[in-house]
C-alpha cells in the first residue's frame, strides 16, 4: 500500500497559526482585531489546512464506508467456489456454451424471466430445458444433474452470487485458495 504525502505550499503562515486566533486586549480590557488582516491569514492558514485533510479524508473513507459485512463477502467467496465447482463448465465468465441466448448476463436473465434470486434458485434446484437441475429433490431424474446434488442453501449462495455478478456485469472471479 503506497501513503500519500501532502506538503502545504504556503510557508510561513501555516507556522503561525497559534497567532492567528489570539485577540491582542490593551489596557482598558477592550479586545480590538484587525479584521481585514485577520481574515486574510486565517484564509491562508485553513488553505494550509485544505490538502492535508483532503489527503485525510480520501485515505479514511474506504475505512469509514465499508458497505459489504464479513459475513457478507463470506457468502460471496463460498457462492463463487460453488459456482467453480458446479456451473463454470458451462457458464464460464457468465457466458453459456450450450445456449448462447441464455447467458447469466442481466439482460439475458431479465429476458428469459430469471432476473430475481428466487427464480435463478428455482431453475437452479429444479432446471429447466437444457439447464438440469441440482437441487437434493429435483425431479423428474432426467432434467437433473447426474452429478453431485447441492444443499439448499448452497443452492441460495449461488442464486445470491449469480445475481450480485449479473448486477456487476460479472467481473473476474477470485476465490481464496485458488
Amino acid at each position: 500500500m503506497q501513503l500519500l504525502a501532502v506538503m502545504p505550499s504556503c510557508g510561513k503562515s501555516c507556522s503561525r497559526s497559534p497567532q492567528l486566533f489570539r485577540q491582542k486586549i490593551d489596557k482598558s480590557g477592550e479586545g480590538y482585531k484587525p479584521v481585514a488582516k485577520m481574515q486574510n491569514e486565517e484564509r491562508k492558514f485553513l488553505k494550509c489546512l485544505v490538502p492535508p485533510l483532503m489527503a485525510a479524508i480520501v485515505a479514511l473513507s474506504p475505512l469509514c464506508n465499508t458497505q459489504v459485512s464479513v459475513g457478507q463477502t463470506i457468502d460471496a467467496q463460498k457462492g463463487a467456489t460453488l459456482f467453480r465447482r458446479a456451473c463454470i463448465g458451462c457458464h464460464d465468465a457468465g457466458g453459456n456454451i450450450i445456449q448462447p441466448g441464455a447467458t447469466l448476463f442481466l439482460k439475458d436473465l431479465e429476458r428469459n424471466g430469471v432476473d430475481k434470486e428466487e427464480e435463478i434458485y428455482r431453475l437452479t434446484y429444479y432446471g429447466k430445458g437444457r439447464m438440469p437441475g441440482f437441487g437434493e429433490n429435483c425431479t423428474p431424474r432426467g432434467q437433473c444433474t447426474f452429478g453431485p446434488r447441492l444443499q439448499e442453501d448452497e443452492i441460495k449462495l449461488l442464486a445470491e452470487f449469480v445475481k450480485s455478478q449479473a448486477d456487476r456485469g460479472w467481473p473476474s472471479i477470485e476465490v481464496d485458495g485458488d
